[in-house]
């Protein structure tokens, strides 16, 4: 197709311009027409490696997957040291209300404060896990960044990964952060049943237990 031949039994389209590779030419079945394009790249998906079985022996569990996993009965410690009083006091209106120093109290902002912090130990710890799985061979572990989603989704996320390629390890952290959930929803329950019979009671109600 590098000039016009009566004939011709090439269909009509783009195809590579003859006099420069870089732009692409309209042929229109007969003859190269004056009509002219840029010469896009052909799109090549990057190569990514098949992830491959690791030695039985090298380790899949570190401390810093078990870490993400347990950091939330830290938070659990700070809100049982959380001990509101709910003191009664009158405003100028005459409204009894409850005052509102007995509930924010130190032990409630560090409280609050915990829970930031154990959300960035638990981003840190997984980056630390993701490296160290790297180190131990597992191709394309589960990204440390889905941390920042919940730490739940990258213990998830990163055990079923290594689970494919260690031989069915490295389902423990899952069922650790599932006992990890219940347990703190028994306490946070009954704590907050007890919470609530202190709140009727410094209200004047009468709880029966």
């Amino acid at each position: 197709m590098t000039q016009s031949t009566p004939g011709s039994t090439t269909p009509p389209g783009w195809y590579p311009d003859p006099s420069d590779p870089r732009f692409v030419r309209w042929w229109d079945g007969h003859a190269w027409t004056a009509n002219q394009a840029p010469r896009q790249a052909q799109y090549q998906p990057a190569f990514q490696p098949p992830r491959t079985e690791i030695s039985p022996q090298t380790p899949v569990y570190n401390p810093f997957i078990w870490a993400i996993t347990l950091l939330p009965l830290v938070s659990l410690v700070f809100m049982l040291t959380w001990q509101p009083e709910f003191r009664m006091v009158t405003t100028r209106q005459g409204v009894t209300t409850v005052d509102p120093l007995s509930i924010y109290t130190p032990g409630y902002f560090l409280l609050m404060v915990s829970g930031f912090v154990i959300y960035g130990l638990s981003v840190f710890f997984a980056y630390l896990d993701h490296q160290r799985l790297l180190k131990s061979g597992v191709v394309r572990p589960f990204h440390w960044a889905w941390a920042f989603l919940s730490a739940f989704v990258y213990v998830i996320g990163r055990s079923v990964i290594v689970q494919k390629v260690a031989q069915k390890r490295g389902l423990w952290p899952v069922w650790a952060t599932i006992a990890v959930f219940v347990v703190s929803m028994v306490i946070a329950g009954i704590w907050t049943s007890n919470l609530m019979q202190s709140m009727m009671s410094s209200f004047g109600y009468s709880v029966s237990t």
